[in-house]
């Protein structure tokens, strides 16, 4: 399943030291290994090292538990056959928000080995996401004991879109102050790491598919509603671009013709009525509190009244969109993630009313809905998959 963009790089720079030739050349082995076990006399055929380097690396990496070895015969003879253990390769899955950044290590066997969450400032630029995501992952690195030469790459999911010819953040991102930065490149130059790009949304709808409950599912929809509101489309089993990487912009479809002014210039889309930022406005209003979409959930599950009715309003708004969509593309499932994905039927039941109502009838009875089990690690976790998948590596 192909990024938005894909990693130019794929090895890491060699400052020239023993230390960083060994490490380059263990990294050299582990991709060998990713499609699956080989002998050392393979390995050093595939790497066009010595025997004897394949040898002691080897050795090295098995006293780290990156790799075990058993001996075979291979053409008569004896030899020793090299298999990666499940952290012996290890993705990284990157979520930057509009006010927050998750990092997770995830394993061979889609096992999550460790993973965190900081908050960003709101308004933050690139460059302060970008070094808090290099901090946060040598932080896990260490404390989770991962070799960094065992990490085959890093997945990173941006809350805006990624113009695929040029491979930048584009105008509409919830992250402004990230529009026109290569971020492919300043990506790859600090992590110092294989890197893929792509939009939040289309991660939700990845990890719905490989770490979710839908792998089977062909035609999907995520729909992540946050600040913004943003749908990934898996299509036909594979995810749907359109012509320059700029799809799912369901939050600026038009609810209503004379509506509030939305911050892409047109009156009334959708994320006008139904983001989380419009919420907390219209809950904030005379109460003088900051909410957070947490104060939400958990005001919704207490059962307040004018949270039900804002949640409420919201959803209808957000079926009379899925409506338009399903009634295109008619997915068999579509998937509600994001911070209010433990609202539950809350969320769903207007969401599906206005489903139902604005859908071919036939559409909006089979059209399967569902809350995001993966909740707010969704779109870090579509990230894992996206380096495994670019690497062949199929959940197992």
């Amino acid at each position: 399943m192909p990024a938005t963009s894909s990693s130019t790089k794929s090895h890491r720079k060699n400052p020239g030291s023993q230390s960083a030739l060994r490490h380059l050349n263990q990294q050299r082995i582990i991709e060998c290994l990713l499609s699956g076990p080989s002998t050392q006399a393979e390995l050093a055929r595939q790497t066009g090292l010595s025997t004897a380097t394949v040898s002691n690396i080897v050795k090295i990496m098995q006293d780290a538990g990156l790799v075990s070895t058993e001996p075979i015969t291979s053409s008569g003879r004896r030899a020793l056959n090299v298999r990666l253990n499940s952290n012996g390769a290890v993705a990284v899955g990157i979520d930057f928000g509009r006010r927050h950044l998750r990092v997770v290590l995830a394993s061979l066997g889609y096992h999550i080995i460790v993973e965190e969450t900081v908050t960003l400032p709101l308004g933050h630029h690139a460059e302060q996401g970008i070094s808090a995501a290099v901090a946060l992952l040598n932080k896990l690195l260490l404390e989770s004991g991962v070799d960094r030469s065992a990490v085959v790459g890093a997945g990173a999911g941006i809350a805006g879109p990624i113009d695929r010819r040029s491979g930048t953040v584009a105008q509409g991102a919830i992250l402004p102050e990230w529009v026109g930065i290569q971020i492919l490149e300043r990506l790859e130059e600090a992590l110092d790491l294989p890197v893929y790009v792509d939009n939040d949304a289309n991660l939700g709808a990845l990890s719905e598919v490989t770490w979710g409950p839908h792998s089977g599912v062909s035609n999907l929809m995520f729909l992540k509603i946050g600040s913004g509101i943003g749908a990934g489309l898996i299509i036909n089993g594979a995810p749907y671009y359109g012509a320059v990487g700029i799809t799912g912009e369901i939050g600026h479809a038009t609810i209503h013709e004379y509506g509030a002014i939305c911050r892409c210039g047109n009156r009334g889309c959708l994320e006008t009525m139904a983001s989380t930022t419009t919420m907390i406005e219209l809950l904030g209003k005379g109460s003088g509190l900051h909410l957070e979409p947490e104060d939400i959930v958990r005001n919704a599950l207490a059962r307040d009244p004018a949270t039900l009715r804002v949640v409420d309003d919201a959803g209808l708004a957000v079926g009379r969109a899925l409506g338009n969509v399903a009634n295109l593309i008619n997915p068999e499932v579509i998937v509600v993630g994001g911070p209010l994905a433990g609202l539950g039927d809350i969320l769903l039941d207007p969401i599906r009313r206005g489903l139902v109502r604005h859908a071919v009838p036939v559409i909006g009875e089979t059209t399967h809905l569902a809350m995001s089990s993966l909740g707010a690690r969704a779109e870090a976790l579509g990230a894992a998959a996206l380096v495994f998948q670019h690497a062949g590596i199929k959940q197992g």
